[in-house]
């Protein structure tokens, strides 16, 4: 093929989700053959992006602006707080547009197999949100896995003396699932079931 610029591009691509070696070429090559309108502009926002996007100070979305937009929106809901894995998690109920709260991003689950306990977690954040004293209902919107599960348990337990209503996201969410990977119905119907644990 090209030289080691080209061979450098379809590596760092080839490492993006979704993106396997083949797919990682088709998409250099598309670049390469248009660089000006393609590549140049992408290279920009790849580095503006770099610069100016870091996590929430208050929920750890990733914005340009601290607090960040759904933090600083003050149409939201205060009272209501979605406990979220990750961003993409956020991103995915902020496309369906079915919670009108904040978030949470906890930063992962708890999960003993790879060493992650809640230390490792953004719960002290969590705890402080509540101790605030706006909030009156904490949604557990993580993933239906064993991890997801052990650590909506563990959030129930720590959160059950702080007299917040504690509830799960409901139907539509498969065992095994992730949330941000759902489609909008599908995430749409589970947390309107939501239910208390």
């Amino acid at each position: 093929m090209g030289g080691p610029e080209i061979d450098l591009l379809i590596g760092l691509l080839s490492k993006l989700p979704g993106m396997g070696p083949r797919s990682a070429r088709r998409a250099a090559l598309k670049m390469l053959q248009q660089p000006e309108s393609r590549m140049l502009p992408l290279a920009t926002a790849l580095v503006q992006a770099a610069r100016a996007v870091r996590p929430c100070a208050d929920c750890g979305n990733l914005d340009s602006q601290d607090p960040c937009t759904i933090c600083a929106d003050a149409h939201r809901d205060r009272s209501i707080i979605c406990v979220v894995e990750g961003v993409g998690d956020l991103w995915a109920l902020e496309r369906a547009r079915v919670h009108l709260g904040l978030y949470h991003v906890l930063g992962g689950t708890l999960s003993a197999m790879a060493g992650i306990g809640p230390e490792d977690l953004n719960i002290p954040g969590l705890l402080s949100r509540i101790a605030e004293g706006d909030v009156t209902e904490v949604i557990l919107a993580l993933g239906a896995t064993v991890d997801g599960a052990a650590t909506a348990h563990w959030l129930t337990d720590q959160l059950r003396s702080t007299g917040v209503s504690i509830t799960r996201v409901g139907q539509g969410v498969p065992m095994g699932g992730a949330l941000d990977v759902l489609d909008d119905g599908t995430l749409a119907a589970a947390l309107r079931t939501r239910r208390a644990t």
